[in-house]
């Protein structure tokens, strides 16, 4: 499971700029094979006097955290392609605000620790996990 928890200073996104930012993040994590439905997104407004950098309040700003679950990078030239990823599809959201402070980082956690509807979800690639995708739910297996 993808969780893209993305906190904002108000004023960064629009309802429609969420829409599309969280369509395409999903449309990313199904086109390398994952259920559409385990890609979670997120928004959180913050306040400006709630938002610090370097322990200076931040006017404008975003600040990401994303957990991948579902998968893990392989290598560490494989965790360098994610992070380009994320870059690139954050970019065109977010530099055209003027000032905008932005940071993001992925941690990796144990699908061992994870379940949707109270069901393990099944082993990445397998049949099981292909029928989720197609159905785009959970489902016993």
């Amino acid at each position: 499971m993808p969780l893209w928890t993305i906190y904002h200073t108000p004023g960064t996104f629009t309802d429609e700029e969420k829409h599309r930012l969280a369509s395409r993040i999903a449309d990313h994590y199904e086109q390398v094979g994952l259920p559409r439905f385990y890609v979670v997104t997120l928004f959180h407004e913050t306040r400006p006097e709630d938002f610090y950098v370097g322990g200076e309040r931040a006017p404008v700003g975003v600040r990401i955290a994303i957990d991948h679950i579902a998968r893990r990078s392989a290598d560490r030239e494989s965790r360098r392609r994610t992070a380009q990823w994320v870059k690139g599809m954050l970019q065109p959201h977010l530099e055209r605000k003027a000032g905008l402070h932005w940071e993001f980082h992925i941690d990796e956690t144990s699908d061992e620790l994870w379940m949707i509807n109270g069901i393990a979800p099944p082993p990445a690639g397998s049949d099981a996990e292909k029928s989720w995708a197609e159905s785009n739910s959970a489902s016993p297996y």
